[in-house]
């Protein structure tokens, strides 16, 4: 299922498109306040969790289809990531994502996939990491931020802080004024003509972290735009979960070169 693998992935399916066009913003740099300071502050927003349960319902849509889904999300706090997809109350695919490999399973095609990061890296062009999607889900930037250099800009609503991460990388995220939260972030490739777009429109304050209720994915990839938006129903935290995963028998393995 096209959905899940976007979802699970992080919409970086967009990585190993042909080019299309690409538009970056110009920046202009300010002080009014350095960007480490913002970095620090939006880090003080640490998670204290030790799982986390989420019920949700997803909305895929790209140039071909639309598609609304139930998406069950388990996560045990920098081990494991469970994401179960229903449609009418019927398990359709699974993924189980750990620090050392993803595994997924889709009974419509009726195809797994079984593999280490470096596999998918090499896929997708760009280093996909468990970090990175645990950071999605929770509304963590997907890069760490005090490894880059990054100047600022003052807007309106809050900070954009933005940087280029290597000869065909840029990334900007944007934060609130209050709470430094990410709202959005932003990853392009402009000489391939690949953008990823991160969107939070509404965060919740619980006892164990701040998280977002809302997280709208982006992509544009050969000149088509795909959008996956996930609403979080419910969120409970550090209840005793399982995390069941098995390959149905008999479905074909997915083998990437």
């Amino acid at each position: 299922m096209k959905y899940l693998l976007t979802i699970v992935i992080l919409a970086t399916t967009l990585f190993s498109c042909k080019p299309a066009k690409v538009f970056v913003e110009e920046q202009k740099p300010t002080n009014e306040l350095s960007a480490s300071k913002i970095i620090q502050k939006h880090y003080s927003n640490k998670p204290n969790f030790k799982t986390i349960y989420i019920k949700s319902t997803a909305n895929y849509q790209d140039a071909s289809q639309s598609q609304k889904v139930s998406a069950e999300i388990k996560i045990k706090k920098d081990e494991k990531i469970l994401i179960s997809i229903r449609v009418l109350g019927i398990t359709m695919a699974k993924a189980l994502i750990t620090p050392t490999k993803v595994q997924y399973y889709d009974k419509i095609n009726t195809k797994y996939f079984d593999g280490d990061y470096s596999l998918l890296s090499r896929w997708l062009g760009m280093n996909l990491n468990f970090t990175k999607v645990q950071n999605m889900l929770i509304g963590q930037s997907l890069e760490n931020l005090n490894e880059g250099k990054y100047e600022t800009v003052k807007q309106e609503s809050g900070y954009k802080i933005f940087s280029n991460l290597g000869a065909n990388t840029n990334i900007s995220c944007y934060f609130d004024a209050d709470r430094f939260l990410i709202n959005k972030e932003e990853i392009a490739q402009p000489s391939q003509g690949r953008l990823l777009q991160l969107s939070y429109p509404k965060h919740q304050n619980f006892a164990e972290v701040i998280m977002p209720m809302n997280l709208i994915i982006d992509a544009i990839q050969n000149e088509n735009k795909t959008n996956i938006n996930i609403n979080y129903n419910s969120i409970t935290f550090n209840e005793e979960l399982s995390f069941p995963y098995s390959v149905p028998e008999s479905y074909e393995r997915i083998i990437i070169n």
